[in-house]
């Protein structure tokens, strides 16, 4: 083996293990957007439902892109998201602004 063909093969194996890392990387980072998904999307239901909302909604398309291994964190993060739109526009036609009103 000459000494080309070496280099040739530790470095196919460096980029073979350089892409399996990027890929366990890529499926944690979507877990990851798939666990904040469902938590902004929980917290948006009670406060500042116009910015936790979309933002959850983004999130969950993103880690389901990804293909996250918490399928149904993401889901459920995007159920919220779209919840937290859902009562918004009620709050928004009940009341005409975009506020809660525990009183009357």
């Amino acid at each position: 083996m000459t000494l080309t063909a070496f280099a040739r093969r530790t470095t196919s194996g460096t980029e073979a293990a350089t892409e399996e890392g990027d890929a366990a990387r890529s499926t944690r980072d979507a877990d990851g957007l798939a666990v904040a998904s469902f938590v902004l999307g929980l917290i948006g239901l009670l406060v500042m439902n116009i910015l936790l909302g979309p933002v959850a909604i983004v999130m969950a398309v993103i880690a389901l892109a990804r293909s996250t291994a918490r399928r149904g964190r993401a889901l459920l993060g995007l159920a919220l998201g779209i919840a937290d739109l859902v009562v918004l526009a009620f709050l928004v036609t009940g009341s005409g602004t975009v506020s809660w009103s525990f009183g009357s």
